[in-house]
């Protein structure tokens, strides 16, 4: 059977992908190759640009009914003396209604129930066919316009046509294989455990609590839960299995004593997972009719909890690209270029705010906190530099921090210099529009 997309891989983003074809009368196969879900932990925060496109194909109203609604991010200093007593050295608070949108507050979900509510409203399309399970093992040696997708199901091997084939599989991707691109890889000088348990009342916002050379990030789910993430040194979790779980409550309780009691309803090592950060950014997203997303054509550090926005928002600027070109019978492989071209830039200026991000809190030295202390109060305060920061990590548009601004955040000059009022500052314009979403509209 022919069809005009297959989307190889049933993640976020390549349901995200089929239910905007299924919308849009597209003939879609969608694979999956994992009988069910995996104990890999997989993001669950959703930025406001993640939030608009969930409303464009209808699915908002019932993400916000299965969601707990994060307006804002509050990040906490502390000293902890040599009797393990912790002094605040700061408290701030970034907030997403600095920003002139309808979408301005971030949401948790988990990440299997997002992915049911996708599965459920893809399935309401008789355009859509669904396999499960299904790998892609490669590609007939043929002429890209004739080749076919091998895929090994339960039945045996089948090759499937398509006019394109799209690798949504992740960070382990053979259409990104089978593309020969080149991928650049960041790795970093930590690893994160992270674990979801449950929460008390008076946690109810995004939480990051840090001192000079530890980390813990709590960001509350629905049903009174809280996910959890602890930074650690490579190695240092052996160290803590030998110890016992002790050692695991007590990283969590010294740095937030209320958790007494919650964490330690984790009663086994098995319910935490081990995660190693890291960065990647492939140089084509698109060759001939094969087109990656998500993870497929790059990760993120998940400090900014970035990687399934990023995933959802490939998904929606190509979903609507295929549509016009199938709608406008322009199926030409060139227009292609428009996806790569919206989203290449955005999803590499999103890892580098990312990267830097995860730098402020990899290095244990106690000038780096005094620093990484300036530069947050200093965004915070600062009208100019608080808009960017959270327009910057809401992905609904982007206004690049310059030389100057850098040099407010380190604290060489004062905030206000130069900034006055941020009505003063065209901020709507920083903004993506439509025309910017979806340029070929244009034409």
């Amino acid at each position: 059977m022919d069809y005009d997309v297959m989307i190889i891989g049933g993640g976020i983003s390549g349901l995200t992908l089929a239910v905007k074809l299924g919308q849009c009368n597209v003939k879609t196969l969608l694979i999956e190759k994992d009988k069910k879900s995996g104990l890999i932990y997989k993001g669950e925060l959703l930025q406001p640009k993640s939030l608009e496109v969930l409303d464009r194909i209808n699915v908002l109203e019932v993400v916000k009914e299965n969601g707990f609604l994060l307006p804002s991010i509050e990040f906490y200093e502390y000293n902890q003396t040599d009797d393990g007593s912790m002094e605040q050295l700061s408290a701030n608070e970034f907030r997403y209604d600095v920003i002139p949108s309808p979408y301005n507050t971030s949401l948790m979900i988990p990440h299997e129930r997002l992915k049911e509510l996708l599965f459920k409203e893809a399935s309401k399309y008789d355009s859509i066919d669904y396999i499960q399970p299904a790998k892609l093992t490669g590609f007939t040696e043929e002429e890209p316009e004739n080749r076919k997708a091998i895929i090994q199901t339960k039945d045996g091997e089948r090759e499937i046509h398509a006019n394109f084939y799209i690798g949504a599989e992740g960070r382990a991707s053979p259409t990104r294989t089978a593309m020969e691109v080149e991928m650049k890889n960041t790795k970093y000088n930590h690893h994160f455990l992270t674990v979801s348990f449950p929460r008390p009342e008076t946690l109810d916002q995004s939480t990051i609590i840090t001192t000079q050379n530890k980390f813990v990030g709590l960001f509350p789910l629905p049903n009174n839960e809280v996910r959890s993430v602890l930074l650690i040194k490579p190695g240092e979790f052996k160290t803590m299995r030998e110890e016992g779980l002790e050692s695991f409550y007590r990283a969590y309780c010294e740095l937030m004593p209320e958790l007494e009691g919650y964490v330690h309803q984790i009663d086994t090592w098995k319910k935490i997972q081990l995660m190693i950060p890291v960065r990647h950014n492939v140089s084509n997203y698109v060759k001939n009719n094969l087109i990656l997303t998500g993870d497929a054509a790059h990760s993120v550090h998940p400090m900014a909890g970035e990687g399934m926005n990023l995933a959802i928002q490939d998904s929606d600027v190509l979903g609507e690209l295929l549509f016009w070109m199938f709608q406008t019978d322009q199926t030409d492989w060139k227009h292609l270029k428009w996806y790569e071209k919206v989203r290449k830039p955005r999803a590499e200026y999103v890892s580098t705010l990312s990267h830097q991000a995860a730098l402020l809190y990899s290095f244990p030295y106690r000038p780096w906190q005094r620093l990484r202390i300036k530069g947050v109060n200093q965004t915070e305060h600062s009208p100019l530099l608080h808009f960017k920061q959270m327009l910057n990590t809401s992905g609904l548009g982007i206004w690049k921090f310059t030389l100057l601004d850098r040099m407010k955040q380190a604290g060489f000059i004062p905030a206000s210099l130069g900034n006055g009022k941020l009505s003063k500052y065209p901020e709507e314009k920083m903004m993506f529009t439509k025309e910017d979403d979806y340029p070929w509209y244009r034409k």
